[in-house]
């Protein structure tokens, strides 16, 4: 069976006949159901667990370029898209074609919705007023917008040695992974409750949040500085990716930057740890998320001065064939009940897209595939427009057309808060009827029928059982 780490690495268009795969567009990504953002009434509930998921192919992205002519020279729409830098038009056909029209909206107000660790629960009730309904309803909105977004830019300055100036139409997977690392530095930094808000001048952190994020090599966790990061993982500029090597980048850029700025910026306070079956991601079944793994992922972070830091959790995962397994869905959807959520880097074959949220049986999402023109960003000057990293647009997607080869994301912040993802982890595994997302363990010494090891953290607290219990190694 080919390596599940081949399976993730990017594949390069090499015929016509590989060309015109690229081009079949297939079902639509976005619901068909309009928004009715004004019918329900919406109460916030808090945190619960629920079922998990794990298995997934490898994530294709059209490269379409100059730089590519036995690609461009037998597709026609790759024209339209290298003028589209010019032509917002041409990639919002591109966009309906990939991932289809853009619905938009709530799907439904009658069952709760979770948005990276916040529940947004309906009230089918007549007891609470409109105005409440309104209150909570404008809430989930502003939480959603309050989401940074990253999408395709044009104008900024060339990726290492190569002549492109902009990553239309091949960014869309980094572009997802930027979203995702930019949500944990705002999470981390003004905490989960924090919203943007208009009528302010924008808070100096998160302005260097999204500076970091700028289009150019001297922005630390640029495209620029993450394609050099990822380039023995096969990231190329104009190059297909997938979720394990966004995954194993991301963790090179993080840990190089880290030992370029030293105690002096501080630009990525926290550890990267992958979650794998083993360190080249080969092994088969279920990832396995090993706590004495993550306690030395922090450890070499700090340099050895302390036990634990906050910490940034990656679980690349292949969850079937040519699609999502059903039986995988439940637990998939339950990641985002978790306080820790921080989403899914996922989408259809061809279009990464960002998922934060769930409903049901759709997944909210943040999409790259809009061209905007290069904006820069200084936590020195408040007056900058940042309206650009930002989405009021809902938009959903059925989670069984998801591509099976996604990412999901955790962030913890101490040792107390990957306690209680551990113990919500490992309460998923064992309801997942057999299909675990990922496994946890205590240590590689620890066999299947022994009892790892636990945290002062009691089980009882997710389970609801009665007496405390120990993780299992499932």
């Amino acid at each position: 069976m080919k390596a599940v780490c081949d399976r993730f690495l990017p594949a390069k268009c090499s015929s016509s006949s590989a060309c015109e795969k690229c081009d079949k567009s297939s079902t639509s990504l976005v619901s068909d159901l309009a928004s009715r953002d004004n019918e329900s009434e919406l109460t916030l509930c808090p945190y619960v667990s629920a079922p998990s998921s794990s298995d997934s192919q490898s994530y294709r992205e059209a490269s379409t370029s100059e730089h590519k002519p036995d690609c461009t020279t037998h597709n026609g729409w790759t024209v339209i898209l290298n003028t589209a830098s010019m032509a917002s038009g041409a990639i919002k056909r591109f966009q309906e074609r990939v991932l289809g029209p853009s619905r938009t909206g709530i799907s439904s107000l009658t069952s709760e919705i979770w948005l990276l660790g916040v529940c947004y629960k309906t009230s089918e009730g007549e007891s609470s007023e409109e105005a409440d309904s309104g209150r909570v309803l404008t809430a989930f909105k502003q939480d959603f917008s309050s989401l940074i977004l990253m999408t395709y830019r044009r104008g900024f300055e060339p990726i290492g040695d190569t002549t492109y100036t902009s990553d239309v139409n091949w960014g869309c997977m980094l572009r997802s992974s930027q979203m995702l690392f930019a949500q944990s530095l705002l999470f981390q930094r003004l905490g989960r409750s924090w919203r943007k808000k208009e009528s302010e001048p924008p808070e100096q952190e998160y302005l260097e949040i999204l500076e970091l994020f700028g289009d150019s090599e001297a922005s630390a966790f640029s495209i620029h500085n993450l394609i050099l990061a990822g380039e023995s993982y096969g990231l190329a500029a104009g190059s297909w990716v997938g979720p394990y090597a966004v995954c194993r980048s991301w963790e090179s850029l993080a840990r190089k930057k880290r030992g370029e700025t030293a105690v002096k910026h501080h630009s990525f306070s926290m550890a990267v740890h992958i979650v794998s079956g083993s360190e080249d991601g080969e092994r088969g079944g279920a990832p396995i998320l090993c706590i004495e793994d993550v306690t030395k992922s922090c450890l070499g972070y700090s340099e050895g001065k302390a036990e634990w830091t906050p910490v940034l959790l990656l679980v690349p995962l292949v969850l079937g064939l040519d699609k999502v397994n059903p039986r995988y869905l439940p637990s998939l959807t339950a990641t985002f009940t978790f306080p820790q959520s921080l989403g899914i880097l996922g989408g259809k074959p061809g279009a990464s897209t960002y998922i934060v949220g769930v409903q049901e049986d759709k997944g909210f999402y943040l999409d790259p595939h809009d061209v905007q023109q290069v904006v820069t960003v200084n936590k020195e000057n408040q007056d900058v427009d940042t309206s650009s990293y930002h989405c009021n647009t809902i938009r959903h997607v059925p989670l069984e057309s998801l591509d099976p080869s996604l990412a999901l994301g955790f962030f913890c912040r101490d040792k107390d808060d990957f306690d209680d993802f551990c113990i919500r982890a490992t309460k998923l595994a064992g309801d997942s009827n057999g299909a675990p997302l990922f496994t946890v363990t205590q240590s590689h010494r620890t066999s299947d029928c022994e009892i790892a090891e636990t945290s002062t953290v009691a089980y009882t607290e997710i389970s609801g059982e009665e007496h405390e219990d120990e993780w299992q190694l499932l």
